[in-house]
């Protein structure tokens, strides 16, 4: 396969749709599959699986996934180590994080990375932090910025810049929610909780109640931190969310930490990326300056 190839492949291998794969790379639907037809033959496999309905990868499409996006990130790191160096190097790298993330983490990085190299273009993506990692394994972003898990995928390079202990919320409001609370013995049987839908808060959250043979009364599950903080400040229940979204939220006055005698770990946060493109001089770039601030 050459480069165009390889190109065309890797996001049709995403996209799984001929038309939009088209449309991004300036070809037509029938230019793509006849591109796709040509490497097939060449390998000697059927790559993707495709009727009128859908078109999804084979087990030979996976692979050759993983051998296409590597080459084409090692193809990408050797142009621009031929071409740039230092302040002279240009491109783009997409950064993913949550908006608290954004000011209270990446902030102070981005002065750093912004004055050494200002001819980076960075595309920023927000969302939930629990999605993070899922889109920077597969190959969606270049950077995230995010928790570690306990386990972390061994494709991923982690470096932790920041921790943030986990606190549980209640409401300053006077309400149903604030009356439980208050009680020397936390109702967990009656009390509301709202939790992550997933994450590794999620997960530490949950592995505390086992520990200590609670079963909450789950009220809400949501995506993430800031929407805990809101829904506990409008009293519908309490939540646990970590100190770095409680010290940057416009609603910080609306919710108060309740004690625990057992704290819960903290998370560890920093910068993810694939192990496999930290060659690539603009992440490597992002990397060191990551380094240097944690």
């Amino acid at each position: 396969m050459n480069i165009k190839e390889l190109e065309i492949f890797t996001h049709l291998a995403k996209s799984l749709h001929f038309a939009k794969t088209g449309e991004a790379m300036h070809l037509s639907a029938s230019a793509v599959s006849r591109t796709i037809q040509r490497v097939e033959q060449e390998l000697g496999v059927p790559l993707f699986e495709r009727d009128n309905r859908r078109v999804v990868l084979t087990s030979a499409g996976r692979e050759v996934q993983r051998y296409a996006e590597q080459a084409l990130a090692n193809w990408q790191g050797l142009l621009q180590r031929l071409h740039q160096s230092g302040r002279d190097l240009s491109g783009e790298l997409s950064v993913y994080c949550s908006v608290t993330a954004a000011y209270a983490v990446l902030g102070p990085l981005l002065e750093i990375f912004r004055s050494r190299y200002p001819r980076i273009e960075l595309k920023l993506h927000t969302g939930d932090q629990a999605d993070s990692l899922e889109r920077v394994a597969a190959g969606e972003e270049d950077i995230a910025i995010t928790a570690r898990p306990e386990q972390l995928h061994q494709r991923l390079a982690f470096q932790v810049l920041t921790h943030s202990p986990l606190r549980l919320i209640a409401p300053t409001v006077p309400c149903a929610v604030s009356a439980l609370a208050d009680q020397p013995q936390l109702p967990w049987g009656e009390l509301p909780v709202i939790m992550s839908e997933r994450g590794v808060a999620r997960v530490e959250l949950e592995r505390w109640f086992k520990l200590h043979g609670i079963r909450p009364n789950i009220y809400a599950q949501v995506s993430g931190h800031e929407a805990i903080a809101s829904m506990v400040a409008l009293g519908l229940g309490v939540g646990v969310v970590p100190e770095l979204v409680l010290a940057n939220s416009p609603i910080a006055d609306k919710v108060r930490v309740l004690p625990l005698a057992d704290e819960m770990k903290p998370l560890a946060v920093g910068v993810c990326t694939l192990k496999q493109r930290l060659d690539n001089p603009l992440i490597h770039a992002f990397w060191q300056v990551a380094a240097s601030v944690a």
